[in-house]
């Protein structure tokens, strides 16, 4: 089942429009909170996926220990090294309320890992992104952090959670979705139990989710806007099934994660009316930037793959992202004609 046409229509709404009109920035600043002494690949991946992608921006927030490796990898990232294991906690939590202050989205959980303090820091990073109504992409060992707590995410439609089938399958099993609902509805249930967060299931095909029709779909009104509020109890799955590429390298989903990032980043830039005429609802986004991160993913690993084949790496799949995008969405927007703001 192809994604539809209706769909597609919408994704392009919400991208920026490439013809000179925007000023630096309102193309999305993102930011990836990862990166400890043992991970230093994934989060490069997913932050230089999102300047690939097309953001004006990408900030890697993560561990002294990461950090100087992560620099060489691209003098286009700018990385902040604040993550420290024996830092004062508030100190901490000062300097990343300030980063993502300048922030239009943020990606938890490529490069990660479990160690108790990047733990630490990925649940301050979540609370203090709900705190601004920041768009939030969980991926990897962040996926790992709101499992021990749920509530950590229950019920905050800015989000979208991006489980490959480990961590679908441990997800699952953590907020009591068994086996005996059928596959194909599992990723709707767990959007449901969580509150109507987006689930991007990644698999053979990838299934994106949302379900609000569940007693948790409640939303924290003090911290985000009436318009995100969904009037009429929504049940939507969409499957994709663009061709990707045969072989699935450990990487790739980084550079989803940094994809769909890109893409609610874009979203924010069009709900502040950077450019666009607003008649997408914000409820929206979240489910359009997973379809449309999906898509390029496919597409990118595919380009990369026909040159490639079984030798292919991460790194390969990258310079492929722009390419992936205009064989899905083509080179402009439908807002080519509108200016952005001054």
């Amino acid at each position: 089942m192809s994604v539809p046409r209706t769909i597609i229509e919408q994704i392009k709404q919400i991208i920026p429009p490439l013809n000179g009109t925007l000023h630096k920035g309102q193309s999305g600043r993102v930011g990836v909170v990862g990166g400890a002494m043992d991970y230093t690949g994934a989060p490069f991946f997913a932050a230089m996926s999102a300047l690939r992608l097309g953001a004006d921006l990408s900030h890697v927030i993560c561990a002294p220990t990461a950090a100087q490796a992560i620099k060489s990898y691209s003098p286009d990232l700018i990385v902040h090294p604040i993550l420290k294991e024996d830092a004062p906690q508030d100190r901490v939590k000062r300097e990343l309320d300030s980063l993502l202050s300048r922030l239009h989205v943020l990606v938890i959980g490529p490069g990660l890992g479990r160690e108790d303090y990047m733990q630490n820091y990925a649940k301050i990073a979540l609370g203090l992104a709900r705190d601004r109504a920041m768009f939030l992409v969980l991926d990897a060992d962040a996926l790992w952090t709101v499992g021990q707590d749920l509530s950590l995410i229950r019920g905050y439609r800015r989000a979208v959670l991006t489980p490959n089938v480990v961590e679908f399958k441990r997800l699952s099993e953590q907020i009591g979705v068994g086996d005996d609902v059928p596959p194909d509805e599992r990723a709707g249930e767990v959007s449901k139990q969580l509150g109507g967060v987006v689930v991007l299931q990644k698999g053979p095909k990838d299934i994106i989710a949302i379900d609000t029709t569940g007693e948790a779909a409640s939303l924290e009104k003090s911290k985000i806007s009436q318009e995100d509020e969904v009037k009429e109890k929504v049940k939507e799955v969409i499957e994709v099934d663009v061709e990707g590429g045969l072989k699935r390298c450990g990487g790739q989903g980084d550079v989803l994660s940094g994809a769909v990032g890109t893409m609610l980043a874009w979203g924010k830039c069009y709900e502040g009316g950077a450019f666009g005429d607003q008649s997408i609802p914000a409820s929206r986004i979240p489910i359009l930037a997973a379809v449309g991160g999906s898509m390029v993913t496919r597409s990118s690993s595919k380009l990369a793959f026909k040159v490639e084949g079984r030798g292919l790496v991460t790194e390969d799949i990258i310079p492929y992202v722009a390419k992936a995008f205009v064989e899905n969405f083509g080179e402009g927007s439908v807002q080519s004609g509108e200016r952005g703001r001054p």
